[in-house]
């Protein structure tokens, strides 16, 4: 039996574990065990907590309640409160998703205490070093023992940066296991959609009619923290709902929501306000973001994750950003980067809305995680 911690603290981290907890407790629980540490990143119910009930992940067993902060005192308060937990429960492993501050903290953390890395969703580069995000990957990448790629050109990108694909045991900070083992994301929502269909009450809720609306997200601190770009993007939004008599829902990340009243220009204030086909909400559940995904018509987002859980819908999207490091739904055509100027926002959405598109499998077989807890276990054992 090996002891693997894992660190959650933002909503698509949870949401990544539980594919990994199901996996354990399925299939390995005879030979893992997880010990669940929540940074407390996300500190926000509709953000976190909903989320362990409506995933079925176990209740955390430790949470370090860092909150929010600036990026430094966030990630040094992580390392300082995970460092005698670790210390505590001397893990075999300490696996990491994504690329939030509570990523890079934990990653540090274990790799100075000599604790191999495991990070799920290695690879993934926007190549815009100005992002917090990027920043956090490639220094994550670079400490892991064992590094997950979701997708093809994930591996690419780390063997251009000096990683081998042909490394074999034992593996080591100096010799890291890479490996293109498909997304966890995608095993969640095809494990979860007939469920989230039957349960979600969501769009009889909003008296949204399928097909007929579209999604937004918006949360990047790159937009919301940017006057100019936060508007242009509203400017956008509004120019769509008005000239196409367009329904868009936009569930509204905290962040978003503190900032948009100091942000936003009057004159687009006064139209949002009168424009009623544009509902703005509360962070939605996992499994009513699953029955919106699925039952829209086109998705804006400058999420990572929703970017490609629009491909898992097969819906079109906008990507709010002049980067992705989900090039593949570029490449597609699924998706078209529009950025962070009104009229690109608007040509892409009209691009997209009229094209036919195609949505071959890139994201694995819907087994990624199990594929994962064999590798774990394996290199670990």
């Amino acid at each position: 039996m090996i002891k693997i911690i894992t660190i959650i603290g933002a909503r698509p981290q949870i949401i990544k574990a539980a594919a990994i907890s199901r996996a354990v407790r399925t299939s390995f629980s005879d030979r893992i065990k997880e010990v669940i540490v929540h940074t407390g990143q996300h500190y926000d119910h509709n953000m976190s907590a909903v989320f362990f009930d409506e995933l079925k992940i176990p209740k955390e067993d430790y949470n370090l309640n860092v909150g929010s902060a600036s990026h430094a005192v966030q990630t040094a308060e992580i390392m300082r409160l995970l460092e005698p937990v670790l210390e505590e429960e001397k893990p075999q492993g300490v696996l990491v998703y994504g690329d939030t501050n509570s990523t890079l903290a934990a990653a540090l953390t274990a790799a100075k205490m000599h604790i191999p890395v495991i990070h799920v969703e290695a690879g993934m580069r926007s190549f815009n070093k100005t992002m917090p995000e990027e920043i956090n990957r490639i220094c994550c990448d670079h400490v892991s023992t064992m590094l997950f790629s979701p997708t093809s050109t994930g591996t690419e990108n780390l063997c251009r940066e000096g990683f081998s694909e042909n490394a074999r045991a034992p593996y080591s900070i100096n010799n890291p296991l890479v490996v293109h083992c498909g997304d966890v994301m995608y095993d969640n929502s095809i494990y979860f959609a007939a469920e989230a269909g039957q349960k979600s009450t969501i769009l009889s809720d909003l008296n949204l009619t399928s097909g007929e609306f579209t999604l937004c997200t918006i949360h990047r601190e790159s937009n919301t923290d940017d006057a100019q770009n936060l508007n242009s993007i509203f400017r956008a939004l509004l120019h769509i709902a008005e000239n196409n008599k367009q329904k868009i829902v936009i569930p509204m990340h905290p962040r978003t929501s503190k900032i948009l009243p100091q942000q936003l220009q009057p004159e687009l204030a006064e139209r949002l306000e009168r424009n009623y086909d544009i509902q703005i909400i509360e962070p939605v559940s996992f499994m009513d973001m699953i029955v919106l995904e699925s039952e829209c018509n086109l998705i804006i987002t400058d999420s990572g994750g929703v970017q490609k859980e629009s491909y898992f819908f097969k819906k079109p999207c906008v990507i709010l950003r002049d980067e992705t490091e989900w090039v593949e739904l570029v490449e597609q055509g699924t998706a078209v980067i529009g950025g962070t100027d009104t009229e690109s926002i608007i040509d892409a959405f009209n691009k997209l809305k009229s094209k036919n598109l195609n949505f071959p499998p890139l994201f694995g077989d819907g087994h990624a995680a199990e594929f994962i807890c064999e590798q774990i276990y394996s290199a670990l054992n």
